[in-house]
């Protein structure tokens, strides 16, 4: 495995992590667990930071003149950063809308 292929696995990685903390955080929001939903969406915002400066530096790279040979992993990666981006985002709004929601109790 060469440098560049590690890391592309190494930006899937970031980008997963992101995506599972970011779930993560809706299922504690559903339970009512908003400070841990919100700890949980910190940990997926550093995880996509780590991604985003893979992202930036293959970009900078490419803006150097320094190609980069694409690949269906390349393009694997930047899928799953973008799904990624758009969990997290919509975690954030569920978090936010369960926070607002009263809570309501099952009768009997």
């Amino acid at each position: 495995m060469d440098r560049t292929e590690k890391t592309v696995f190494q930006l899937i990685l970031y980008a997963g992590n992101a995506k599972s903390l970011a779930m993560e955080a809706i299922s504690l929001a559903k339970e009512r667990k908003l400070e841990e939903a919100r700890q949980r969406l910190e940990e997926a915002d550093r995880e996509m930071s780590r991604a985003h400066q893979i992202q930036t530096a293959f970009i900078q790279q490419e803006a150097a003149g320094e190609k980069t040979e694409i690949t269906m992993l390349m393009i694997h990666a930047q899928d799953h950063l973008m799904t990624s981006i758009t969990v997290k985002e919509l975690a954030a709004e569920f978090v936010d809308l369960y926070e607002r929601l009263p809570v309501i109790r099952k009768s009997k």
